[in-house]
């Protein structure tokens, strides 16, 4: 009997860590998204300035006055490597990488919701087995199965998609 409330007990507790970090990965997601946004806007602010004096951010919250001799802007494209962009193929760009952290974070909602079903089923199997104990003994009942670990693997591989593309 012992042993069962253990095994619930860590059951639980691994459905609760799986769920921070799922709330954890959303988090990131959702900033990243207010970033590439915002980002976005302020190119589109670029547009028409060349010549002009414009802030130029160096680091947080820090901006130096700058001349904006050009619209062609230098893009990393990862690896250190950059590239050199027009703003409407930059923007083209942010827009595809906000479309893939939408995608990226409905299929951490969908695992955040079966996570939540099967965190039910748990508890609702504990409280059976609880009224069992109490004298109402349930014959002929079979224990749900948990998928922990296939849900625990698959956000496993969301969350180093997320690192990717935030």
């Amino acid at each position: 009997m012992e042993n069962e409330q253990q095994e619930m007990m860590f059951k639980m507790q691994m459905f609760d860590q799986q769920i921070k970090q799922l709330q954890q990965q959303l988090q990131a997601i959702d900033q990243g998204i207010s970033e590439m946004t915002a980002l976005n806007e302020g190119l589109s602010e670029l547009v028409g300035k060349e010549g002009k004096e414009i802030y130029a951010p160096i680091g947080r919250g820090i901006f130096a006055k700058a001349k904006l001799i050009s619209e062609d802007l230098n893009v990393d494209v990862g690896g250190g490597n950059m590239v050199k962009k027009t703003i409407p193929e930059t923007k083209k760009i942010i827009e595809d990488q906000l479309k893939k952290l939408d995608e990226v974070k409905k299929e951490l909602e969908t695992g955040m919701e079966k996570m939540g079903e099967e965190f039910k089923v748990l508890i609702e199997d504990a409280q059976a087995k609880e009224a069992g104990n109490i004298g109402k003994k349930e014959e002929g009942k079979e224990k749900k199965p948990t998928k922990t670990s296939n849900i625990s693997q698959e956000m496993s591989t969301k969350g180093k998609k997320i690192d990717e593309l935030v």
